[in-house]
């Protein structure tokens, strides 16, 4: 791979694309920002290698499928030194679908996602709170999320 290649606008226009609708054939791509659909394929592939693009995930709505619940915990560790440590335990809970390191007075912030409150006080008690290097918890149950968007790294391709 080219070690020179830099994103311009055409990158960007495709990842705009692709994030407002994942499943768009390169080829509808290519129309829209008046490009080959090999064109698009091949700076996908580049922006793959590069590590821009990290795969594709399917949104699912969680609550249709009878999770309701999801929550956002403050995590105290023992010792910030024992974040990729404690990340590691974390990541084998399933319930757990976001991990960050942060700045404040969390080390780590997470989200989880749970069937109901039973299931939450579970995951809460008998798998999070007995991650070692974990000092303690707080939880925050979110009511409504109201937006969940990608970063608009370019104009709205119109087509």
């Amino acid at each position: 791979m080219d070690k020179n290649y830099e994103i311009d606008n055409v990158d960007l226009k495709i990842l705009g694309l692709l994030m407002q609708d994942a499943t768009m054939p390169y080829t509808e791509i290519g129309k829209r920002i008046f490009v080959s659909g090999g064109t698009v394929h091949v700076r996908m592939r580049k922006m793959e290698q590069m590590g821009i693009v990290k795969g594709s995930t399917l949104m699912v709505d969680h609550t249709r499928l009878g999770w309701d619940i999801a929550a956002f915990i403050g995590i105290y560790l023992d010792k910030s030194s024992l974040y990729a440590e404690v990340a590691e335990q974390l990541m084998e809970i399933p319930e757990v679908v976001n991990i960050h390191y942060t700045t404040g007075i969390y080390s780590i912030f997470a989200k989880i996602v749970c069937r109901d409150t039973t299931h939450l006080r579970e995951v809460l008690h008998d798998k999070i709170q007995k991650v070692s290097g974990i000092q303690r918890t707080e939880t925050f149950i979110s009511l409504e999320e109201s937006v969940s968007r990608p970063v608009p790294f370019a104009e709205p391709v119109v087509g």
